[in-house]
């Protein structure tokens, strides 16, 4: 199953970009073991309209410009569901056992994400209860897809 990351907003060099190029590294090289591979990771940049419903809507035709029709859509909110690592992990290897080819996990701009990608999504998820830096969501989410796949091949990266 190819994995994409679309994501509103440009991570400029520093440590966030480095540690969540370190983990999609990690996750490029260990997933195909287990039949996970990363394919991009798309950045565009915020819309630049004057109100926030209209930026959502510009961003939300971004996302649905370069998804797949088939493919799986993962939002990240913080109002989505909690799922541990395990739980993650297993939705993954879910997905990919049904045969299911695509999946996009989405990181919405500042002003969140329009309501119509909700109707489209497949999940809606949250890193916690806390609002994070979209740079922190980045490298968060890079780190929970190579403990995903650890999850999945038994390897000891993930300790409970």
């Amino acid at each position: 199953m190819r994995i994409g990351l679309f994501a509103v907003g440009r991570l400029k060099s520093g440590p966030e970009k480095d540690l969540a190029a370190r983990y999609f590294d990690r996750f490029a090289k260990a997933g195909p073991a287990v039949g996970l591979e990363l394919t991009r990771v798309a950045e565009v940049s915020e819309s630049r309209a004057s109100n926030a419903e209209t930026r959502k809507r510009e961003e939300a035709a971004l996302l649905l410009k370069s998804l797949a029709d088939c493919s799986i859509l993962i939002l990240l909110d913080e109002r989505g569901k909690a799922l541990d690592s395990e739980a993650f992990a297993n939705m993954l290897g879910s997905y990919r056992d049904q045969g299911k080819r695509e999946l996009t996990i989405a990181i919405g701009g500042a002003d969140g994400l329009d309501p119509a990608l909700y109707d489209r999504a497949d999940a809606t998820l949250c890193l916690g209860k806390m609002t994070w830096p979209h740079q922190l969501v980045r490298t968060l989410i890079a780190e929970q897809l190579y403990r995903a796949v650890t999850i999945l091949s038994g390897h000891p990266y993930h300790r409970v």
